[in-house]
């Protein structure tokens, strides 16, 4: 899942109760310093368990997260920033990567709407061939994948599956100049499916449901949020929000078009997990289990 690693870091322990209560006030949307608040604890004490349970979470859906039977992909990117907009990044920090704009990377599982992968990075050719090479590494089977027209994934999808893909690209045409205005987005005026590999079933060409997931990420968690204050200062603590987010999402919630989990619906967990669960994979990784 390309998550940072942990840094170390002393803290007074927790009890698994407090930890729990924690973790669930993050993963419902809550700043850390809000989460501070409500669960009546030190900011560093949140500051310092969102490394450890953002780590753990990385680590289960790298491990777990393997051999999966798709058939039918979806991928975009949503973007974000990290420390200031790009247009305020101070000189000495500008080109640095965590300082500015900061995309998303998601792809996901059309049937079960599993999140099979997911990466922090930047809207380039490098990240874009880092992302698809981690997806391609988790499928068993020969899928059929839906991109927006974005450039860089021709070059990337070509490297990690060659011709074992039917894949097609997804073209939005918009009102206006601009993709995005200050507080909606533009109207999309039309849509143009391509084929670019092997032989999609031009049916089931769509990016609805990966950009349905962009918007409910949005609205999960705070450091997504626009025009405000709420927004990631450190890359690292970004990238362990979303592993949480993810995991949380894969394995504990319920999609109300399935009844189950994703992860249960892709045959990848047998239950619901409840936080709990999530609150004991710290001790996993503490015990060194792979």
């Amino acid at each position: 899942m390309l998550v940072p690693l942990m840094h170390n870091c002393i803290m007074n322990k927790l009890s698994q109760e407090k930890q729990t209560q924690i973790i669930a006030a993050l993963i419902e949307g809550n700043s850390l310093r809000a989460t501070a608040r409500m669960c009546d604890v030190a900011f560093n004490s949140v500051l310092h368990l969102l490394p450890r349970i953002g780590s753990a979470c990385a680590d289960y859906q790298d491990r777990t997260l393997r051999n999966l039977k798709c058939k039918r992909i979806q991928c975009d990117e949503c973007w974000s920033f990290v420390y200031a907009k790009q247009k305020n990044v101070p000189q000495e920090k500008r080109g640095q990567f965590g300082y500015g704009d900061v995309w998303t990377w998601v792809a996901i599982d059309a049937d079960t709407k599993l999140v099979p992968s997911f990466m922090i990075g930047n809207r380039d050719l490098r990240s874009a061939r880092m992302f698809i090479d981690d997806l391609a590494g988790r499928l068993k089977n020969r899928i059929q994948l839906t991109t927006d027209g974005l450039r860089v994934y021709l070059d990337a999808v070509d490297g990690a599956f060659g011709c074992e893909i039917d894949y097609a690209v997804l073209v939005k045409m918009y009102e206006s100049t601009q993709e995005e205005t200050r507080y909606s987005p533009a109207v999309c005026v039309s849509a143009e499916a391509k084929v670019m590999q092997g032989r999609p079933d031009m049916r089931h060409v769509s990016t609805s449901y990966v950009e349905r997931q962009n918007l409910s990420m949005r609205m999960g968690m705070r450091r997504f949020t626009r025009l405000t204050n709420g927004f990631s200062k450190k890359v690292e603590n970004h990238a362990y929000m979303v592993a949480l987010y993810y995991m949380h999402y894969n394995f504990c919630r319920i999609h109300q078009t399935l009844r189950v989990t994703p992860a249960m619906e892709a045959g990848v967990a047998d239950h619901m997990w409840s936080i709990e669960e999530i609150v004991a994979l710290m001790s996993e990784v503490g015990r060194g289990k792979k």
